[in-house]
């Protein structure tokens, strides 16, 4: 299951994944083109590309970096996807 990081301004979206057993985070790339998406896909920490469509090198550089920047974030709401969903002591 994935779930929305961050959509840029040109609509591209980042997903990603809870953390892995291998402590792997999975995330996908979707940019809207005219009739449908460029997509890749990578995991955290290695960041390597795989299942790329449509992006190009200058494109993936940019992914990449972008990625690699937001890691920890990205890292902390994969631990909190995994750990599930905190209930609240004010509900019955």
């Amino acid at each position: 299951m994935f779930w929305s990081y961050v959509q840029l301004d040109d609509g591209t979206q980042f997903a990603y994944s809870e953390t892995r057993e291998d402590g792997t985070v999975h995330v996908a790339v979707e940019c809207p083109v005219d009739f449908g998406f460029d997509h890749a896909e990578c995991f955290l920490p290695a960041v390597k590309w795989f299942n790329v469509e449509g992006f190009n090198a200058d494109d993936l550089n940019f992914l990449t970096e972008f990625v690699r920047s937001n890691a920890p974030f990205i890292f902390g709401l994969a631990e909190r996807q995994k750990a599930g969903p905190t209930v609240s002591a004010l509900v019955p």
